[in-house]
């Protein structure tokens, strides 16, 4: 059967950085600072200018990002944020938690992403802004949505968390959006040792709002204008990214690689459905996702060949317990839950090999073989 295959494995990356991010942690703990330091500075500042964008905020987590973003815009109770149906809930947590109203848009089912037309269906007088969300690490069809904001005066506050490197019409993720979001939770493509995230804008008062907001409402220690959070990306934390920053391009560059052998390999495959890529958008294959109608059975067969994955997403937002006071019912979106009962996240990280990768092939081959044979 051969050596067990892991979803997600840190250390081929990790090995291979581990003299950098020793000495940048040593140089860190040797500083004696340990909150918004030098580190902290210079990562905001390698990042925005990485990102394209002017501006970078260093936060707690993507979740803080995403909260953060949204109430620099002055969103709250009697506004609305539209946000895809299929969606990470961490989106969703973030419009509750500015007390606006949670309106979901079905994505495309070949995309996975939020479907522009949708979007248009689901504007009313009350919407303030659209969150597009990058998911599994493809740029959403930003050209359509960036124009329709324009048109109706709304903000775009983009979800980055899945697609650090990702484009639409030659233009990053995380930089098209009036204020924009990221995580750094350690398997994203950019990924710390632990929790953390980041804003980004170009705009100069709402990049000041969220220094600001994150570190308990206040630019000047114990005069708060606002009632912030403390929600400050640690110096150590900045430091490591600072190193995994320069690597990232590599790191993408294999994800391509190992993608387009899933792509080569499993093409054609009676029952399974590969990812498809928006005209102008580009992936960076966080995650990769096909889609099975017997997923589960494709999921029990691989993980007796030691095949580990993963299911990205098995509960919709709208069916969580947290949002049953929303009162949605099934079958509500009903493109979301397809995609909940029939996505499965294969093996990919950097280091992979060829040879595993093909593994995997002949596993789901295999398996699909005895499913529809």
């Amino acid at each position: 059967m051969g050596d067990p295959i892991p979803f997600y494995s840190f250390a081929p990356a990790h090995q291979a950085i581990r003299d950098e991010v020793l000495a940048a942690m040593t140089s860190c703990y040797d500083s004696n600072w340990y909150v918004l330091g030098g580190q902290v500075q210079q990562f905001e500042a390698e990042y925005a200018r990485w990102n394209g964008a002017r501006h970078a905020v260093g936060v707690a987590s993507g979740l803080d990002a995403l909260h953060i973003a949204l109430k620099a815009l002055g969103i709250g109770p009697g506004q609305e944020v539209i946000v895809a149906s299929n969606a990470y809930i961490a989106c969703w947590l973030a419009i509750a938690a500015t007390g606006a109203t949670i309106v979901p848009a079905e994505p495309d089912p070949g995309t996975c992403n939020i479907d522009p037309r949708a979007v248009e269906q689901a504007i009313s007088p009350r919407t303030a802004a659209v969150m597009p969300v990058h998911l599994f690490g493809q740029s959403c069809d930003m050209q359509p949505l960036l124009a329709l904001a324009e048109r109706r005066g709304i903000f775009i506050v983009e979800d980055n968390a899945q697609a650090h490197g990702a484009r639409c019409a030659g233009r990053l993720t995380g930089s098209m959006g009036h204020i924009n979001a990221t995580s750094f939770y350690p398997t994203k493509n950019l990924g710390a040792l632990g929790d953390g995230g980041a804003i980004t804008t170009d705009d100069d008062e709402l990049a000041r709002f969220a220094r600001a907001f994150r570190n308990y409402g206040s630019e000047k220690k114990y005069y708060n204008e606002y009632a912030g959070l403390n929600s400050r990306l640690d110096e150590i934390q900045a430091a490591v990214l600072r190193i995994k920053l320069k690597h990232l391009a590599e790191w993408n560059r294999q994800r391509e690689q190992l993608a387009q052998l899933y792509l080569k390999n499993l093409q054609g495959l009676d029952g399974l459905q590969l990812p498809q890529i928006a005209p102008d958008c580009t992936h960076v294959w966080h995650i990769f996702v096909v889609q099975c109608e017997n997923r589960d059975a494709l999921q029990d067969h691989l993980a007796q060949q030691g095949i580990q994955t993963m299911i990205h997403y098995p509960v919709p937002p709208h069916l969580q317990k947290a949002f049953a006071h929303l009162g949605f019912r099934q079958g509500q979106f009903p493109i979301a839950e397809s995609l909940a009962r029939r996505c499965l996240s294969l093996p990919l990280f950097p280091g992979m090999t060829a040879e595993q990768v093909e593994r995997v092939c002949k596993a789901i081959e295999a398996s699909l073989t005895g499913l529809t044979g």
